[in-house]
């Protein structure tokens, strides 16, 4: 399913634009993206989901069609109260909440912090403890990284990023290159890529490690059994850090939702319906 199937909607929260989609009805369910994707990481699964749940998947600030201010804090901690804002201006007290990758990051920070706006809980191949930023990024965080990459190299950087978090590579099509390089093309999305890159910072994880016994919500994890990027023995640890938590796995690296949307659909049908 193609971009042209979704139409955005666009809220302004902490004086800045967030984009999202809002479909469905019932029971208000969050999906959250990580780097370098959108809320379009959840194309494939979102029709089966709104079937049953109003489906909200916002842009993080400074990702998608969110917009990308200059100076703006986009840190995991800063996009948890970007979230929470959202929430507000919806008018959504309490969510069911599903996050990927550094999305993951920020479900906790919130789970964490404010866990009376969640009601369950699902961590997705999700950043955790000393787990990130990966090693293909941390070169990009150096001085001077971003002076000496042009818009691009930039592009085929991300194309040719997206099969290294493919169990089967094939599955890493043009289609979804597209969507992916699309917010990151010109001068200003290179500029707000390396913006992101610089606040991959596991501290805020890492702040909050042991605090996660604390969590009280019903939580699943699905973690892709290949995943190269957030490597399984982290899924193991942090199943072991947050009570009241079942881990099941996907045949797939860390693109599960491209991979293996039906299955990761699914489990989750499985999980928000029992």
């Amino acid at each position: 399913m193609s971009e042209s199937n979704f139409e955005h909607q666009y809220l302004h929260v902490d004086g800045h634009r967030i984009a999202y989609l809002d479909q469905g009805k019932g029971t208000p369910l969050i999906l959250l993206h990580g780097i370098p994707m959108s809320g379009m990481l959840w194309r494939k699964i979102i029709p089966q989901l709104a079937q049953t749940y109003r489906v909200i998947v916002p842009d993080m600030l400074n990702y998608g069609k969110s917009d990308k201010p200059l100076d703006a804090d986009v840190s995991i901690a800063a996009q948890s109260k970007i979230l929470a804002g959202l929430m507000d201006a919806l008018g959504v007290r309490c969510a069911d909440l599903v996050a990927h990758d550094i999305g993951g990051g920020v479900a906790q920070i919130l789970a964490v912090n404010h866990p009376e706006r969640i009601n369950r809980l699902v961590l997705a191949d999700a950043v955790c403890f000393d787990s990130w930023p990966i090693p293909d990024f941390k070169p990009l965080q150096e001085p001077g990284a971003e002076e000496q990459m042009s818009v691009q190299e930039l592009e085929q950087m991300l194309r040719d990023f997206l099969p290294k978090g493919m169990h089967d590579e094939s599955n890493a099509t043009s289609e979804l290159a597209d969507i992916v390089v699309h917010p990151w093309q010109g001068e200003t999305g290179k500029r707000a890529f390396f913006r992101n890159l610089r606040r991959l910072n596991p501290e805020y994880t890492l702040a909050i490690a042991d605090e996660l016994k604390n969590i009280p919500h019903e939580t699943l994890m699905l973690w892709g059994q290949h995943d190269k990027f957030q490597k399984p023995e982290y899924a193991e640890m942090l199943k072991s850090a947050i009570p009241n938590t079942r881990l099941e796995w996907i045949d797939a690296a860390h693109w599960i939702t491209e991979e293996r949307p039906d299955d990761v659909a699914k489990k989750l049908i499985a999980f928000l319906d029992s």
